[in-house]
């Protein structure tokens, strides 16, 4: 599940940073696009690199969810009692994992058939990508949507990338405070990031 999740990190992380080039306008964002669908040529044949990415977050997808799953019967197999006094100490991230895990899972889904493609935005003009996500992004639901998800994929890192760390032995007294630091920066990072290209579409900073 750690390594699944660090995957999923790090083309989140990627993913967000050629987001950002929206800011730059519709050139720079299209020919990034279209450089996607061209890496690795002319090693790779056209959208061969893309689809072996696609193919590759599939599988960590996939074997996160099934991971998660299979974590959660352990935990009520080894406790089929609830405790008699509850005492909350794990943070807001911790206790909304599951459910933050379940909106990212529909999310991906949605963000499939808005932007990739194309069968739920309405307005969609299929090559254009930076005319899509202006059209996403100029509906209510459509931005309510994604800053949801964004909200939750935020708490959903914070706590995962803190864990981890632990699981795969980075952890330790002297890291503690320095893991959960990057933990917290890097939820930040995303959020913000991802949450910016539709703020500056609603607010008219990209059109």
């Amino acid at each position: 599940m750690a390594v699944s999740g660090l995957i999923m990190l790090g083309y989140l992380v990627a993913h967000m940073f050629g987001n950002l080039k929206i800011f730059f306008g519709p050139d720079e964002f299209n020919g990034y696009a279209h450089a996607l669908r061209t890496l690795g040529e002319p090693f790779l044949h056209y959208e061969w690199a893309l689809w072996l990415v696609r193919v590759v977050l599939v599988a960590a997808v996939v074997a996160h969810a099934v991971c998660a799953y299979q974590l959660s019967r352990r935990d009520l197999k080894a406790r089929p009692v609830k405790y008699a006094h509850k005492r909350r100490r794990a943070s807001y991230a911790t206790r909304t994992m599951r459910w933050g895990g379940i909106i990212l899972a529909l999310f991906i889904v949605w963000h499939l058939l808005d932007l990739t493609t194309l069968t739920v935005n309405e307005r969609a003009w299929a090559g254009h990508p930076y005319e899509n996500v202006l059209a996403t992004f100029s509906t209510w639901y459509g931005n309510t949507i994604y800053i949801v998800a964004m909200a939750a994929l935020g708490l959903h890192v914070r706590h995962g990338f803190w864990s981890a760390a632990q699981t795969l032995g980075a952890g330790s007294a002297r890291r503690e405070r320095a893991l959960r630091f990057l933990a917290d920066a890097l939820a930040l990072v995303l959020f913000a990031g991802f949450v910016s290209v539709p703020v500056a579409v609603m607010t008219g900073v990209v059109s």
